[in-house]
């Protein structure tokens, strides 16, 4: 709380109510439809939050975990973000990043703990059918169609409504348009020398959200290769989604030299873009309408991914929790004797 107080971007009146919001933050109920209904940025206003502080606090971590600003985000979610990741213990909000790729970290870890309990894992095989027969599900890929016992779908939104069977998902039709997405930019520099000495660094009324030091992840020491690579992630990225790399190069580089003064007298070795157009859905007020819990209309299907009723906005511990949602009521469903012991367990 020390620190916070000597916090250089804002002076000592936008803390005092920095620190009053927080408070009354703290004691919204994020469950309540009225809150989910209603926008963050109108809250924030309410509340005496003025834009220097706004930039300089609330969207610095709102958007990278919202995938949205406060004026286009449900009051709900930004409560779980706050409540959460920085209103309940000192701890809460640390940061944690991945010092290996991402496919090791989840994709291959997961791939062997399934292997290892008996699953066949088939990737790259697209899905075209899902559909009941009797007790049973038919689901049809290239190469083959199989009955199973149950099926948990883990799609987006309009991937979900386009596959599942007529009526089954329990919201009206037309709900994966109505959700709608939320883009995400990530801007690749490799530079041929050190110009970020800590793993990252956050920017603050500036495009330049964050941006990482990727350089181990990327094998470039391993190649024995001098410099650095940067990752700027630029979320809610509707303004930049669509600008080709030049003009996204013209337009970000100074502001990333501005952040890190290193870099102008640094030489750029590679300069690339990838673009998520549909990274998460959209945190709108009143988005909590628009997703399904795991269980559906149709028994023996259940639903799977971020963008379900999980309570989190579209984060890794929201996808994770989403996935244990699932598969409580997956074994539910196939083993009711084993789903009740496991329970029990859990509570002893």
């Amino acid at each position: 709380m020390l620190r916070f107080f000597r916090y250089p971007l804002l002076d000592t009146a936008q803390r005092v109510r920095f620190v009053r919001a927080a408070l009354a933050m703290r004691r919204l109920d994020r469950t309540d439809p009225a809150v989910d209904a209603r926008s963050f940025g109108d809250w924030l206003v309410e509340h005496r939050q003025d834009k220097a502080t706004i930039d300089a606090m609330w969207d610095l971590v709102g958007i990278a975990t919202l995938n949205a600003a406060a004026d286009n985000a449900s009051l709900a979610l930004a409560a779980m973000v706050f409540q959460v990741g920085l209103l309940t213990d000192p701890g809460a909000a640390d940061i944690g990043w991945a010092s290996v790729p991402l496919q090791r970290l989840h994709g291959d870890a997961a791939i062997r703990v399934l292997e290892m309990n008996g699953a066949s894992v088939r990737v790259g095989a697209k899905v075209d059918v899902v559909e009941p027969r009797e007790r049973r599900w038919l689901v049809g890929a290239k190469g083959g169609e199989q009955l199973v016992d149950a099926v948990v779908m883990a799609l987006p939104p309009a991937a979900t409504e386009r596959l599942a069977p007529a009526g089954s998902v329990p919201l009206e039709p037309g709900y994966a348009a109505k959700l709608g997405t939320s883009p995400i930019v990530n801007v690749h520099v490799v530079v041929d020398r050190h110009v970020l000495d800590t793993p990252f660094v956050a920017g603050v009324g500036t495009p330049i959200q964050w941006v990482f030091d990727r350089t181990v992840q990327s094998g470039l020491r391993d190649a024995g290769r001098d410099g650095q690579y940067l990752a700027v992630s630029v979320s809610a990225a509707d303004d930049f989604i669509d600008l080709p790399v030049a003009t996204l190069r013209e337009r970000l580089l100074p502001d990333l030299v501005a952040l890190l003064p290193a870099m102008a007298r640094a030489e750029i070795v590679d300069f690339f873009v990838t673009r998520e157009r549909e990274a998460t859905f959209r945190p709108a007020p009143g988005s909590g309408t628009l997703r399904p819990p795991a269980t559906t209309r149709a028994p023996g299907l259940f639903l799977a991914g971020a963008w379900t009723d999980t309570g989190w906005p579209a984060t890794m511990e929201g996808a994770v929790r989403s996935g244990d949602a699932a598969a409580a009521a997956l074994l539910s469903h196939v083993e009711p004797e084993l789903a009740q012991a496991v329970r029990q367990g859990v509570a002893a």
